[in-house]
């Protein structure tokens, strides 16, 4: 159980690295103004981001998913273990219920967290040293939300998080389970690792092309107030707006970057939390283990 914990933070801080960059570029893109669009797509949002505002633009608010993801991956990966364990067998369904329940525990941390991330990522848009500052970080952020809005406001945009991590895990877990069995990596297998990242990676991008309307809605809601103007009264009201508005196409705003993101981070993460388990556990004599994160003992593989 505990190294289930531990194999979750080590993954979970390596994915952040690897993917904060491809995330501000999703962020920004998602909540723009169509009506004076700063960025015309993918690629040109992050030369811009670079241009205007140094690379240290593309790690604005890496402190909220720093500290909050490595926590987060930590619950995810030690939830779905012992739920597996409790479920018993090792089936396709289980694979997703365990995924699901890991989704739905975490949001009470994922949701302030995002919201501070959404928050820093929209801060001095387009500003090299921005004039003024409303938040110094990302504590400095949750704690000016709380003054103003009480639990509510740290709590924007919970219902979408619950909407999307629900599902989105259970198909996260689902796909890798299914990928490594069907790859059937071993660990003395000389193609283990690149298996893995391509297990791993392949389970994120499903993840996000499940629920992905559902984040666009999620990040204009916390993003909804940057200005003190609110245009939403809430999650039926964003989706109405932005149809009419939009059109469908809103949906997909951001997804190529979130895309490019998701392989990565997720190969990242998963391979991480595989590798340090099977290296753990053979320590402990636990060897000839496959990759499959539920193999006998049962043992675990961010969005």
């Amino acid at each position: 159980m505990a190294l289930d914990f531990a194999a979750g933070c080590f993954g979970g801080a390596a994915g952040v690295l690897v993917g904060h960059p491809f995330d501000t570029v999703k962020v920004r893109l998602q909540v723009q103004n169509v009506d004076k669009p700063l960025y015309r797509g993918t690629y040109h949002c992050f030369q811009s981001i670079v241009r205007q505002e140094s690379m240290s633009g593309l790690y604005k608010g890496i402190g909220s998913p720093m500290m909050g993801l490595t926590f987060i991956n930590a619950i995810v990966f030690g939830v779905q273990g012992n739920a597996m364990r409790m479920l018993g067998r090792d089936t396709p369904a289980h694979q997703f219920l365990a995924g699901a329940s890991a989704g739905i525990i975490q949001c009470v941390i994922c949701c302030p967290m995002e919201l501070a991330k959404t928050r820093m990522q929209l801060q001095g848009t387009g500003e090299k040293k921005p004039a003024r500052k409303m938040y110094k970080n990302s504590l400095d952020c949750l704690v000016r939300i709380y003054r103003k809005e009480g639990i509510r406001g740290i709590n924007r945009g919970m219902v979408t998080t619950v909407m999307r991590e629900t599902p989105g895990f259970g198909v996260y877990f689902l796909t890798y389970d299914m990928l490594t069995r069907h790859l059937g990596c071993e660990p003395w297998d000389p193609y283990m690792i690149p298996k893995l990242l391509f297990a791993g990676g392949m389970s994120g991008i499903a993840s996000w092309l499940s629920t992905y309307p559902v984040d666009v809605i999620k990040s204009r809601l916390q993003a909804d107030g940057v200005g003190g103007v609110n245009r939403y009264s809430g999650i039926a009201d964003c989706v109405r707006q932005s149809l009419k508005k939009e059109g469908w196409r809103v949906f997909t705003r951001g997804l190529t970057s979130t895309l490019l993101r998701a392989f990565p981070v997720n190969a990242t993460t998963f391979a991480t939390v595989t590798l340090f388990l099977m290296y753990m556990r053979n320590d402990d004599g636990a060897a000839g283990q496959d990759c499959e994160p539920q193999a006998v003992p049962l043992q675990p593989t961010s969005m």
